[in-house]
This record gives C-alpha cells, structure tokens and sequence, in this order.
C-alpha cells in the first residue's frame, strides 16, 4: 500500500478523475443480467463505496465520469465476434439505449457536472470511447477506477490508462468480479503491476482530508 503522503499527492483534486464502470442498473441493479455478479457488487459493498467515492469526489471537486455500456435495439455496430458478446445478445435483461437498464444504479448519484459516456461497442470504457479526450481536456494525471467487473472491464480500463500516460489508482475494495475469490487474486497478480493499489477508506481520506 502506498503511504498516505504519496497517495495524496497522486490524488490532487486538480489532476484527478474517478471512473466508475459499468455501474448500472442492468448489471449491479436488482434487476441485473447478471445476477451473480449483481449480488457480489452488492453484498459485498463495493457499490456501497463506488457510491461513497462518488459523493467524496463531488465534494472536494474530482471530476466523475460514468462509463455505461449499452446497444442498440436493432444491435448495428456491436460487436459479436466473442462468445461473451454473443451470449449477452440471449440474456433476459438487455443493456438497450434509453432504457432503465443503463442508468447509473442506486446508490451512485449522478451530478450536474459528471460525465455519462456510453459505449455501442467492446470491452473497454476507454478505447474507442470518448473518456480518453475528457481525461485529457480536464488535465488528468491521476484516473481512479472502479466498479465492474474484475474479470473484464476493470483490467481493460487499467491498461488503457497505464497505455495512455495516465497513472492508475484502483480501491481494491471498489471493485467487483465473479467469483468472489477471483478479484484479490487478479489485483494480486496483475493490476498490483501497473496500478496503485489502495483501499476506499485511504481514497476517502486524502479526499477530505487538507491539502498540502
């Protein structure tokens, strides 16, 4: 874990960004399509502390950006060219444009000045999307991510920013994957390599506590 002196100054209000990921109604919500993962976000907590991230970052002045994924009804430009895409054309619940499914979910609160980017098409909130170019308009050095899934969207999001010049904070305890057991071993192993790894309550600290 990094020291608090050191984490502070990565996350420098004027330089700072928190992502959070996928945190939908049709994937963390009650309602979710995948109900697995749903009940881990939540049971768990981490949707509890995505929220408590989010409502710090308001406060002290982080920037919020949203990373939604969604389709079209009629499907044009998404991609089928995985098994996981393609099982998630047959799910009960479907992440479609302008339907409940892809609003931010409860207890997330989404501000005026937040930024809800949706993507039609792959894995990453940040590659073929439009956060890279905020990051970067909003003078991003620090991106913090959060939310889900371990198993997939996190570690895209990772190595996009790390790929990108940004460096990366995770809150090992604000993110979420299928099963349980998974995240702390994919932390471990692999986003511990390129990211700073921290807890909320270490984010929330340097957050509300004064600037140096």
């Amino acid at each position: 874990m990094p020291s608090s002196e050191h984490l502070s100054e990565l996350l420098d209000p004027a330089g700072t960004v928190l992502l959070t990921i996928e945190c939908q109604q049709g994937v963390v919500g009650q309602d979710s399509a995948l109900p697995e993962l749903a009940k881990e976000a939540r049971s768990s907590g981490v949707l509890a502390r995505v929220a408590r991230l989010v409502d710090a970052a308001h406060e002290s002045g982080v920037q919020v950006v949203h990373a939604v994924a969604e389709r079209r009804p009629d499907g044009r430009g998404a991609n089928r060219n995985a098994r996981l895409f393609r099982a998630a054309e047959r799910l009960p619940v479907q992440q479609l444009t302008g339907t409940t499914a892809v609003r931010v979910a409860p207890p997330i609160e989404v501000a005026e000045e937040d930024f809800v980017v949706r993507r039609l098409h792959g894995l990453s909130p940040i590659a073929g999307t439009d956060v890279d170019p905020l990051l970067r308009n909003l003078g991003c050095r620090t991106l913090v991510v959060t939310g889900v899934s371990a198993n997939i969207g996190v570690p895209n999001a990772v190595f996009d920013a790390v790929n990108r010049g940004y460096t990366v904070v995770v809150p090992s305890d604000a993110i979420a994957g299928v099963p349980a057991e998974y995240t702390p071993a994919m932390i471990r192993n692999t986003l511990a390599l390129v990211a700073t790894i921290t807890t909320t309550d270490d984010v929330l600290a340097c957050l509300k506590g004064p600037r140096r």
